[in-house]
C-alpha cells in the first residue's frame, strides 16, 4: 500500500511540475499552446513515471536548448528565414524531439531494473540536444558551412549544412546531457564495471544522431524555392514574402520534424547497440 500511496504521489507531483514548466515556457513564448500541451504530456510521463533523475536530464536539454535560442539573434536572423518554422515549438517539434525520450520513460516503468531504457532515454535527448546546439550555433561559423554530402559550400541555415563551429557545439549539446545522464544514473545499471562509459556512449550517439539528421536533411528533407526571393526555403506552401514555393528537392512529406524524429531515434539505436556489445 505505501509502494502505491509513494507511486501515486510522484504521479501527482510530477503532473504539478510539469503544468508549471508547460505554462512558464508558453508565457515566455518559447512553445505554442500545441506545444504546450505536449511538454506538458512528455514532462508529466518523465516526472511522474521516471522520477528525479530523469526528470532533471529532460530540464538540462529543455533548458539549455531554449537558452540559445535568445542569443545572437540578429547574427541568427537571415539564417532563419529558410526555417519552415519560428522560434516557438509546435507539437510536432516538441514530440520530434522528445517523443522518443518519452518512449524510454515508459519503457522503464515495465522494466524498471533494466539499464536499456535509460541509455535510450539519455541519447535520444542527446541527440536532440546535439542537433539544436548544432543549429543555434552553427550559423555563427565565421566562414560558410558545407553539405554534409557534397562537400560544396551552401548558405547558412541550409538544410544537411555542417560546419566546425556546428560540429563542436554539437558534441557539446550531446555531452553536457551525457553529463547528466552519467552522474544521475540510477543504481544498479552500470554498463561495465567503469560508468564513464555511459557518458562516452552517450555523447559519441548524440553526436551521430545529429550528423543523422545532416545527412536526411541533405537527402530527402523537402526543400521549396521562393521565385520572389529567389531563395531555397523549408517553408510551404508559402515563404514569408507571401510568394507560393515549390518543391525542388527531397521528399514532400519529409520535413523537418520527421527529420529530428530520425535523429532521436537513430541515437538511442546506437548506443544501446554499443551497449549491448559492451
Amino acid at each position: 500500500m505505501a509502494l502505491i500511496q509513494s507511486a501515486a504521489g510522484q504521479l501527482v507531483l510530477g503532473i504539478f511540475l510539469a503544468l508549471l514548466a508547460a505554462v512558464g515556457a508558453f508565457h515566455f513564448k518559447l512553445l505554442t499552446v500545441s506545444g504546450a500541451i505536449a511538454a506538458f504530456v512528455l514532462g508529466a510521463v518523465t516526472f511522474g513515471l521516471g522520477g528525479l533523475g530523469w526528470a532533471v536530464v529532460l530540464i538540462a536539454f529543455f533548458v539549455s536548448s531554449n537558452a540559445l535560442s535568445f542569443l545572437f539573434k540578429k547574427r541568427k536572423k537571415s539564417a532563419e528565414s529558410m526555417y519552415s518554422k519560428g522560434g516557438r515549438r509546435d507539437a510536432a517539434q516538441v514530440l520530434a524531439n522528445g517523443g522518443i525520450a518519452g518512449f524510454f520513460v515508459l519503457l522503464h516503468h515495465f522494466l524498471p531494473d533494466a539499464w536499456m531504457p535509460w541509455l535510450g532515454f539519455c541519447a535520444a535527448l542527446a541527440a536532440a540536444n546535439a542537433d539544436t546546439w548544432a543549429t543555434e550555433l552553427g550559423v555563427l561559423n565565421p566562414g560558410k558551412p558545407i553539405s554534409i554530402l557534397s562537400g560544396k559550400s551552401v548558405e547558412p541555415g541550409t538544410s544537411g549544412a555542417v560546419s566546425l563551429a556546428g560540429t563542436l557545439a554539437s558534441l557539446a549539446g550531446a555531452a553536457l546531457i551525457a553529463f547528466f545522464g552519467w552522474i544521475l544514473m540510477p543504481n544498479g545499471i552500470l554498463l561495465s564495471s567503469n560508468s564513464f562509459v555511459l557518458f562516452a556512449l552517450v555523447s559519441v550517439g548524440g553526436l551521430i544522431g545529429s550528423l543523422v539528421d545532416s545527412i536526411l536533411g541533405a537527402s530527402l528533407q523537402a526543400i521549396f524555392y521562393c521565385p520572389k526571393c529567389q531563395k531555397e526555403t523549408e517553408k510551404h506552401p508559402l515563404h514569408g514574402c507571401g510568394a507560393e514555393t515549390h518543391l525542388v528537392r527531397g521528399k514532400k512529406w519529409m520535413d523537418n520534424d520527421w527529420v529530428n524524429m530520425g535523429c532521436t531515434i537513430s541515437a538511442p539505436l546506437l548506443t544501446i547497440i554499443l551497449g549491448l556489445i559492451l
